[in-house]
């Protein structure tokens, strides 16, 4: 089958109010084009669009920082490795609208004088490699790539597809770096940041697919547009891979400030136990808390959103996974190598009814000690799913007639 066939289907038809509107290809480019590079940076920074890939940081300033460094070395680098649980909202990205997102990449190689670009595409995606490929090679024949772009004088670019080999941590934007280096995928220490020192010591961005496919409807419709959509600190949209117990999945554009109580209304999810926000590495928000929003300023998420029924056991949820955690973990760090076992082992045994409240004592100070000391998002963020379920499982376990669960909590 060809890779162009391939598509990945959106419940109800794709539709949205930024990345799924309408815009001619190449108006964003041609806008950026029209202004000076720092103007280009500026709109970014007043559009308020901030990383989609779950950080959030304000893109405009990471461009910024970039554009300002002195070196006649800099690097565009898109992070598509979705290797989240639950996020599949870049395959429809990288599969139907790569001319929109390598576009946004030309833009921003505009703004801060970059002259190499890195698609850092997820290794289970390799079956994109060859459509992508191809709309490289179109890109250059319409010389929107290669030199002199778009009759910009001076103004020199051009990207290449690189595949990772299939590891999570590689998410994370330095270890993303040092693997395009050819080296084992593993975080740095920072300072120094990617933005300064980056691909080759040299000044890199790294932005998520969706950030980028955000970036040229900004430059072609103005940062007021995009800021008139969302809430006044969650500016745009954000793309939701929404799976589980539903009866509508798929990939859809919300607002941000959208709720859990509408995103379960749009797709058709019903007896609802618990929503996990952001993946594996997110919260689980319990059915009395359906009225929090996506957005920044509450939960923020890459864009992930699995929804658990009743009948769900959400200790099995945690220990899915912890387990995932601990096969994708690094190992640099003591506190996430050691202390995801320990997770996994007193998930075990509250289950079994053998976690007495002290030692559950003890295992919420090493998920907050994990959260502090831990070098990468893997180990800060990996305890997040056990310490937002606990009382919601307390609750649970102490309505059963199990009172061999219930003295595991209340001791």
């Amino acid at each position: 089958m060809n890779v162009k066939d391939k598509k990945i289907e959106n419940t109800p038809k794709r539709q949205g109010l930024v990345i799924f509107s309408e815009i001619e290809k190449g108006a964003g480019l041609e806008g950026a084009l029209k202004i000076k590079s720092e103007q280009v940076v500026a709109e970014i920074s007043a559009s308020n669009l901030k990383g989609r890939g779950g950080a959030g940081f304000p893109t405009g300033l990471k461009w910024k920082f970039a554009a300002q460094e002195k070196d006649e070395q800099k690097y565009v680098v898109c992070n598509a490795d979705e290797g989240e649980p639950g996020t599949f909202k870049d395959r429809v990205l990288l599969s139907e609208y790569a001319p929109l997102f390598l576009e946004g990449m030309i833009i921003a190689a505009y703004a801060i004088g970059a002259a190499q670009g890195f698609v850092y595409l997820r290794g289970e995606y390799k079956s994109f490699v060859p459509a992508l490929e191809d709309e490289l090679k179109e890109m250059r024949k319409n010389s929107l790539l290669g030199e002199n772009i778009g009759g910009k004088k001076g103004f020199n670019f051009d990207i290449e597809v690189r595949l990772g080999a299939g590891a999570y941590i590689c998410g994370e934007e330095t270890a993303l770096i040092e693997s395009l280096e050819g080296n084992r995928g593993e975080p740095r220490n920072r300072p120094p940041f990617p933005v300064n020192t980056g691909y080759n010591g040299h000044p890199t961005i790294v932005n998520n697919v969706e950030t980028f496919a955000a970036v040229v409807h900004i430059a072609a419709k103005g940062a007021d547009w995009f800021k008139a959509i969302g809430t006044e600190k969650s500016a745009g949209t954000k793309l939701l891979s929404i799976s589980g117990d539903c009866g509508k999945p798929g990939v859809y554009e919300a607002a941000y400030g959208i709720s859990i109580k509408e995103i379960l209304k749009m797709a058709d999810a019903k007896n609802v136990k618990a929503v996990q926000v952001g993946g594996a590495s997110g919260i689980c928000v319990p059915k009395s808390q359906f009225s929090r929003t996506i957005a920044y300023e509450d939960l923020s998420t890459g864009g992930s959103i699995i929804i658990f029924g009743q009948k769900r056991n959400l200790l099995d949820v945690v220990e899915n996974f912890l387990e995932f955690f601990e096969e994708e973990s690094c190992g640099q760090c003591t506190p996430c190598r050691e202390g995801i076992p320990v997770l996994i082992e007193a998930v075990k045994m509250l289950k079994k009814g053998e976690c007495g409240k002290e030692y559950l004592k003890d295992i919420l100070s090493l998920c907050e000690t994990m959260q502090l000391a831990s070098k990468c998002g893997l180990g800060q963020s990996c305890p997040n799913t056990f310490i937002s379920i606990i009382d919601d499982v307390k609750q649970e376990y102490a309505l059963s007639k199990d009172s061999k669960q219930e003295k595991a909590f209340n001791g």
